[in-house]
């Protein structure tokens, strides 16, 4: 408790032993009735009257039809199979929104949201209920459609009438998170405005969908203050825009003014505490960063769509985000490093990329900011098309390109891009919450391959030995002492003894680039534990020097330096190590795992360095063949 206390502040514990009572005593059961007293307020024809302007819109949507799409015309079969697939990883045939596809799990459609658990290990990962409920999968018949000139209308139609009907309001697994809610409304909007002419969107359907999306975004505007309080990410992010969005897209609803208005101002509030200054995220987590970039997006295309501005906050960040994600891109993929917590989300899957291409999304918000990032032309420009108008490069750009050396301290980033190659270092100090043990985690890629790389996050929901090792120092291209993490592990997404001192620099000489990092921790195994390294690139060569040191770390642990190479890493480099004495180590193999994409792991190796002394020394080079 103390350590809450002085992590996560006063007001968060009486917030969540608020809720806690709340929840145990039935008191979000009166606040949260699961009687429906919705009526329709307006038809399909005073909608079509509002004139809202949005993005799909015939007149405003600029993008070239391409009907040599294979891999979408397969996706959409599955679909209409009932076949969907999960964290752009695994396919699933799922007939319900209940039931748990990776365990055969159903939960009980009548039971109240707040007394489902998210943590039981007889239901699973939660995740996989809510993943279909995103409706995701819309935007594969929309642009089926559209490539195609066909009108899957009636399936679209079918699949929400169909969840209307099985999630009766705030019953269910489906009514629990504020931001699934969030998801899910946006997404049906999108497909509302996409086909708002279609004979399929009956007046009847029209005022049954509405209800429920009344209802939907009363349980988020009454319930805000848990994601804006007790969670304070992107859960917050999304569910503040969704309520400026719903707001904006349903005028006459009767909370829509306020909606709107409270949407816009909560969500400027909260982009100007998670995107820190320097354009970094409060998450330390790329792919959580992506779905930061996404929402930016909608909210400045579709407030600009409707005379709406937002305050300069809002473009400074979003300008700052996409300089800093830039900055850590592989050139040749579009990836970045599977580095922090990433559950698998891709809120608005609309090109034909790979779920790791950043290039979709990065390049939509750059041209709303009118910012060009030369990417050139590729299965990327789609989602332009569809979110930010596809407006071409011209004068009016101001051309980005990543520089040579980036070193971000809010965050604690620090990125060198030299010869083919990308070199990312993590050190940093916590005023938010962290979600790794990864300080001074080292990624490194060489001509389109992520050579050493973050082992990633499976699953939030699964055995402690997997939660324990993906969120854990061992997963992670650092060092160690003994099987200690940097910070202690505490219950779920907490850490324990966060991180608070960490400082680093960056030079650049006539040969080399140079990060030096440093930060306290270890703080659960004594005092004045440090850890400092010192990576330095050659310039124009494919060859680096990580030095490690740890200072004052008790005598019996040993300090175990990790790597987490590509399969073909040691195909064609060379790595090896000294100890503090000039002494070469032996190379260790050891089992590891590597989770790409959430939800699939695979067995792989990592290499390992360990010395009794408090330094170590590692040379990584290319191999000359």
């Amino acid at each position: 408790m103390i350590q809450m206390l002085r992590n996560m502040g006063l007001r968060y514990v009486l917030f969540r032993i608020w809720f806690e009572i709340q929840r145990r005593t039935g008191l979000l059961r009166l606040r949260f009735p699961t009687q429906s007293k919705q009526q329709s307020h307006y038809s399909k024809a005073d909608w079509l009257q509002c004139n809202v302007k949005f993005m799909t819109d015939p007149a405003i949507l600029n993008l070239e039809k391409n009907q040599n799409l294979p891999e979408l015309m397969a996706r959409v079969q599955h679909v209409q199979q009932n076949r969907f697939q999960y964290f752009s990883g695994q396919w699933f045939t799922v007939t319900d929104w209940h039931t748990n596809p990776e365990n055969g799990f159903s939960y009980d459609k009548m039971s109240h949201w707040s007394t489902i658990s998210t943590h039981s290990k007889q239901a699973g990962d939660i995740k996989y209920i809510w993943e279909k409920s995103r409706f995701c999968f819309l935007y594969d018949l929309i642009r089926y459609d559209f490539h195609f000139e066909n009108d899957q209308s009636e399936i679209v139609s079918a699949f929400i009438n169909d969840w209307i009907e099985q999630n009766p309001v705030n019953r269910g697994p489906n009514w629990l998170c504020g931001q699934e809610i969030s998801f899910r409304v946006i997404n049906w909007t999108f497909a509302l405005h996409y086909y708002k002419h279609s004979k399929t969107l009956t007046s009847e359907l029209f005022s049954k969908i509405m209800c429920s999306i009344r209802e939907q975004m009363q349980h988020v505007a009454l319930n805000i203050n848990f994601s804006r309080i007790a969670v304070r990410n992107n859960h917050a992010l999304t569910e503040t825009l969704a309520l400026f969005v719903t707001g904006l897209c349903f005028p006459l609803f009767p909370e829509s003014a306020k909606w709107r208005r409270n949407g816009k101002k909560w969500f400027e509030s909260e982009i100007a505490y998670q995107v820190y200054a320097d354009g970094t995220y409060l998450q330390f987590s790329m792919n959580y960063h992506r779905i930061v970039v996404q929402l930016l997006t909608l909210a400045i295309r579709l407030a600009e769509l409707n005379d709406e501005h937002w305050a300069p906050v809002i473009y400074n960040r979003a300008a700052k985000s996409l300089r800093f994600l830039r900055s850590c891109q592989d050139d040749q993929t579009g990836w970045l490093p599977n580095y922090g917590n990433n559950d698998g989300a891709l809120f608005f899957p609309i090109t034909e990329c790979h779920y790791r291409d950043f290039r979709p999304q990065l390049e939509s918000l750059s041209r709303c900011l009118a910012i060009a990032l030369n990417y050139g032309k590729g299965p990327w420009n789609e989602e332009s098309g569809w979110f930010s108008g596809f407006v071409n490069a011209n004068n009016d750009f101001q051309t980005h390109l990543p520089e040579s050396l980036t070193s971000l301290e809010k965050g604690g980033y620090h990125i060198i891009r030299d010869d083919n190659s990308l070199t990312f270092l993590k050190c940093g100090a916590y005023r938010d919450r962290p979600f790794q043990a990864d300080n001074l985690h080292l990624d490194i890629w060489a001509n389109g391959v992520n050579i050493m790389r973050d082992a990633g996050s499976f699953s939030y929901n699964t055995d402690d030995k997997w939660l324990q090792y993906f969120n854990g120092t061992a997963a992670h291209n650092t060092a160690m002492l003994g099987n200690f993490d940097q910070m202690q592990k505490g219950p779920r997404f907490t850490w324990f003894h966060w991180i608070k001192k960490a400082e680093s620099t960056v030079y650049e000489s006539v040969e080399t680039f140079e990060i030096n990092a440093e930060f306290e921790g270890f703080y659960h195994l004594g005092k004045g534990i440090k850890h400092r390294r010192r990576v330095s690139k050659t310039k124009n060569r494919l060859h680096w020097i990580i030095e490690d040191w740890i200072a004052n770390a008790p005598s019996h642990l040993p300090m175990r330096q990790i790597w987490h190479p590509n399969p073909l890493f040691l195909d064609h480099y060379h790595i090896a190590a000294t100890d503090d004495a000039g002494q070469e180590i032996c190379l260790s193999k050891k089992l590891s795992w590597h989770s790409e994409t959430y939800g699939l792991k695979e067995e792989g190796v990592s290499l390992e360095f360990a010395s009794t002394g408090r330094s170590i020394r590692t040379v990584i080079e290319q191999k000359h063949i």
